[in-house]
């Protein structure tokens, strides 16, 4: 069978109006080239749909069966249609974002607020999770995107940078530390440490660097949440290490935060997307805003004195 929407929609005007000639003018064809359609339908399905004579054109029993089916189609093949329209226009459609709990409460909200107020009627999902979860979900593509930490790449995703965030020594109040405005890497090595769980970024980052300097790292405390490692802080338990965009760090402007130096702990945060997929007209458009946004302005807890600005990264789009 090799129906075409055209003969289809053809067949309905026709039926509608009880008239080859109506119907043409409206389809604005020809009344042969009308007749042609029909009959090309005729033969497709393999019945007869119209009784034709030089004073009326009715339906036959097989048409007046057919009618109701082929509307249905008809317009649910019109609503495909329009619905991809407005989605490749913008006017409606979702982006599913799964984010680096620090970003995802930080630097993510402003870019959403901002990317709203150009595209309203988009709607912006937001997934929280660990580097891992994050590549497995833009994998699955249970996501569109994801914004984690380029530390191990795989073949199967793209990676596009947006920025670095630093690692803190956040060090509890009253403690010999708080008097200096950074600390080497090795001075932390014997101090107790409060370090978040082993699938993070954030702990794979400083198991890298403590091993580089020949330290293995021994948490006095090991955490899953940042709030967590800030209350272990508060209660003067040890020195957790977290990321400069750790919205906890911003809610305890009394707790002294230092950058770590020789060497700086730099987490290279990144776009996520899956290697030869087309995302969706609203995710392709909030990807590139990222990325403009990462280029140009990129975003940082400028509303807290204490927290750094994130410097962008050089690289190519994905």
């Amino acid at each position: 069978m090799n129906m075409e929407l055209r003969q289809i929609r053809a067949f309905i005007v026709v039926a509608r109006f009880g008239s080859f000639t109506r119907a043409a003018d409206l389809l604005n064809l020809s009344q042969p080239a009308l007749t042609v359609q029909i009959r090309q339908l005729e033969q497709a399905l393999g019945v007869k749909l119209f009784d034709r004579n030089t004073r009326s054109v009715d339906l036959t029993r097989m048409g007046r069966e057919l009618l109701p089916v082929l509307t249905r189609l008809m317009g649910e093949m019109d609503a495909v249609v329009s619905g991809t329209r407005e989605i490749a226009a913008m006017r409606y459609g979702v982006v599913r974002i799964a984010a680096l709990p620090s970003v995802a409460a930080t630097v993510l909200p402003p870019l959403i607020a901002r990317f709203k107020e150009r595209h309203p009627h988009i709607r912006v999902t937001v997934r929280d999770s660990v580097v891992d979860r994050i590549n497995a979900m833009v994998r699955d593509e249970v996501v569109d995107l994801g914004i984690g930490a380029d530390l191990e790449p795989e073949a199967d995703l793209r990676m596009a940078p947006l920025f670095e965030d630093e690692m803190r020594a956040v060090v509890p109040v009253g403690h010999p530390l708080c008097s200096e405005r950074e600390v080497r890497l090795e001075r932390l090595a014997g101090e107790p440490l409060i370090l978040m769980d082993v699938g993070s970024s954030v702990r794979r980052l400083t198991d890298r660097a403590f091993a580089d300097l020949g330290h293995l790292a021994k948490p006095a405390y090991e955490v899953t949440y940042m709030s967590t490692a800030l209350g272990l802080v508060r209660a003067g338990l040890g020195i957790a290490i977290l990321p400069s965009t750790a919205i906890e760090l911003r809610l305890e402007p009394a707790i002294p935060a230092l950058p770590i130096v020789e060497p700086r702990l730099r987490r290279p945060i990144t776009l996520v997307l899956k290697a030869g997929r087309t995302p969706p007209p609203a995710a392709a458009t909030f990807r590139d805003f990222l990325l403009e946004r990462a280029a140009v302005e990129p975003e940082s807890a400028e509303n807290n004195a204490r927290a750094p600005r994130l410097t962008p990264r050089a690289g190519p789009p994905a």
